[in-house]
């Protein structure tokens, strides 16, 4: 009998089934760095301990994102390291803010499970939670990915997912203890653009374009403890679809928003994750751009909330916000469609 973990196929899965994930992971004020030279990511909240402490925090928070790869890393091992492809997000709460010193663990739930007409695959959605190390929900999420089946003759029963809701309601978003931007220093965000300045509808070209290395993307995959083997094992990959091993869906995300950074510096802490596609694949070697859509504003009292389209392009600039085409699929050029709220000084 093997001791190696061979993590588990499609027909292993039950509805209902609840999976505690092994290997916490303490984030320290090196993973925030190291995160930052990976992606590019430099809102002044996660960057600064003084700008944050002007904000009313004790220090500089870790980013969401970072968080959030750092829960769905340790859900790999059990949901999908045989995965064939993460499918999409839904549900994201960031209920509680990390701070360095923090440790993280989590626990999944099987809500769903829809075997694939080739006999090969199935669909497993999955609701996660992570938690601190005094047992404290910090986010919450819904995903669902594809999965290989062991053995194409194994019989499985389908159990309908729980359908995701398409947006967190603007009274489930939560604002970290004691923030604050009465005190906010535009000049050091790097933007005087408010919650004000921004129109329902409105898109922004962030202009920017960033080429995604084989070394810095199999890094951030190892600091997320990402094991899925489409992202590492290059012989493996060779019999698949592609190829070659895929960008890690996460890194694609970070680099994205990293990008959004211009023309949305302001829109600083990301509260609520409503969705999310990767709806193609991106490689070792493609420059990434981006582009937002304003979808929605709230008014939260002290803060504003924007409800933020990314769409991410490989080989393409952003003019002209290519999405879909005229039969309304997706445009080869996109690898991202990512739906998010984030908090915004108001004036």
């Amino acid at each position: 009998m093997t001791k190696s973990n061979l993590g588990n196929f499609f027909e292993d899965f039950t509805p209902g089934q609840q999976i505690a994930h092994a290997t916490p992971r303490t984030l320290s004020e090196a993973d925030s760095a190291l995160n930052i030279a990976l992606t590019g990511a430099r809102h002044a909240l996660f960057s600064g301990d003084s700008f944050a402490q002007d904000c009313g925090l004790a220090g500089a928070p870790i980013d969401p994102l970072l968080v959030f790869h750092t829960v769905f890393g340790k859900t790999v091992p059990d949901i999908s390291l045989n995965a064939v492809a993460n499918l999409g997000y839904a549900e994201g709460r960031f209920v509680a803010p990390v701070y360095p010193g923090d440790t993280l663990s989590a626990v999944s739930e099987v809500i769903g499970l829809k075997a694939n007409s080739n006999g090969k695959t199935g669909v497993v959605t999955v609701r996660t939670t992570g938690f601190n190390q005094d047992d404290e929900p910090v986010l919450s999420y819904v995903r669902w990915v594809m999965v290989n089946k062991r053995d194409a003759a194994a019989l499985t029963t389908d159990a309908p997912p729980i359908t995701p809701k398409n947006v967190v309601s603007a009274n489930e978003l939560m604002l970290p203890p004691g923030l604050d931007f009465s005190n906010y220093n535009w000049t050091l965000a790097g933007s005087p653009h408010a919650f004000e300045d921004y129109e329902l509808g409105e898109r922004i070209d962030h202009v920017d374009g960033m080429t995604v290395e084989e070394a810095e993307h199999q890094i951030a995959t190892r600091l997320y403890q990402n094991t899925a083997k489409v992202h590492f094992d290059v012989l493996a990959q060779k019999e698949s679809r592609f190829g070659k091993r895929l960008i890690y869906g996460g890194v694609t995300i970070s680099l994205a928003r990293a990008l959004s950074f211009n023309g949305l510096a302001n829109a600083q802490l990301m509260l609520g994750i409503n969705g999310g596609r990767h709806v193609n694949p991106l490689f070792a070697g493609d420059t990434l751009y981006a582009w937002s859509e304003v979808l929605a504003k709230e008014d939260l009292g002290e803060v504003g909330a924007l409800r933020l389209r990314l769409v991410a392009l490989k080989n393409q600039n952003a003019a002209g916000f290519p999405l879909k085409n005229q039969a309304g699929e997706y445009e080869a050029n996109v690898v991202l469609d990512f739906d998010y709220w984030a908090a915004i000084p108001k004036r």
